[in-house]
């Protein structure tokens, strides 16, 4: 059944924080007189998360809830509360309490009265330390100029969506650190966002360790590589073999052209296979030809049994 609002709720060992946030959820949403769901997505707790949520399902006849044998991550939690959701605006946000439900009126109007795809949270003041705040900052600006989005925090939990744009959607890895460029790519190009409270942590203490930037950063090269290249990776392969192939052709002909001139004009010769430059331009013409292989195989393995994952917004 549709409804007015899906809140998603991705959380991992946040038993202590999860009756306080829903509770909270409960006495902003009613005051909005809408119909909605909470999607709570257990990411593999440890901790009694799952018996917590047992109770709250019993207290809150608008809470479903999935639990993972193990921690996945979080993109595979939204992944699946995407996938299972029903509103017609989507807001996903933190289970630890640092995003304020305060927020949701505010980001749901965005969607519904001012109709952005979708908005994403600001944290403008934040309580984390200079190990978080700095490596941010370099995520943040290194993301807008891949992506051409302007935004100063793309892995603010706190956004709202239209109900269109997280069925487009599929995470994996670390990807939900770019979900607003994922949406961009998929034709969604209304973004914007909002400056939001940013809490300081009450319970538990954060799962997330610097390696995450490190995941974040190779995910941003897939998306932008796979965004471009997936149905054509003879645009990419092909190119690079062709130009490594035409490179290393050009120096082994100018080599043998420069021998047959120093022998014309007497002047001192030195063997073509004697020139370590001769062998570069041997690996740059096998290099291209591997590389144009390597296209030539991946569009055949790409358009196999293709069926195009067009999106289409309106059907008269």
């Amino acid at each position: 059944m549709t409804k007015d609002l899906s809140i998603l709720i991705p959380l991992y060992n946040e038993e202590e924080s999860l009756p306080e946030l829903c509770a909270w959820i409960d006495k902003v949403v009613r005051g909005m007189g809408i119909q909605y769901e909470i999607l709570l997505v257990d990411d593999g707790s440890t901790d009694g998360s799952w018996k917590t949520i047992q109770a709250l399902w019993e207290q809150y006849s608008v809470i479903r809830a999935y639990r993972f044998g193990r921690n996945y991550g979080k993109s595979a939690a939204l992944d699946l509360a995407f996938s299972n959701c029903h509103g017609k605006v989507v807001i996903t946000m933190d289970a630890d309490l640092q995003d304020s439900p305060d927020e949701i009126p505010k980001l749901y109007k965005k969607i519904v009265d001012d109709g952005y795809d979708l908005i994403s949270g600001w944290k403008q003041k934040r309580y984390d330390p200079i190990s978080k705040t700095i490596p941010s900052k370099l995520f943040n600006k290194v993301t807008s100029i891949f992506s051409g989005i302007k935004l100063h925090d793309f892995n603010c939990g706190l956004k709202a969506y239209n109900g269109k744009v997280v069925k487009t959607i599929h995470l994996y890895g670390e990807m939900h650190r770019y979900i607003p460029m994922i949406a961009k790519q998929n034709g969604f190009r209304k973004i914007g966002e909002v400056v939001v409270e940013h809490r300081a942590r009450k319970y538990g203490v954060t799962k997330f360790g610097l390696e995450r930037f490190i995941f974040g950063f190779l995910d941003l090269l897939t998306i932008s590589f796979v965004s471009k290249f997936k149905r054509r990776p003879m645009h990419f392969f092909g190119s690079l073999g062709t130009l490594s192939f035409f490179l290393g052709f050009a120096i082994t002909i100018w080599l043998i052209y420069e021998k047959l001139y120093n022998q014309r004009h007497h002047l001192r010769v030195r063997d073509v296979v004697d020139q370590p430059l001769f062998f570069l331009s041997l690996v740059a013409i096998v290099v291209g030809v591997q590389l144009f292989l390597a296209g030539f195989l991946g569009e055949i393995l790409a358009n196999q049994g293709r069926k195009e994952d067009y999106i289409i917004n309106e059907v008269i």
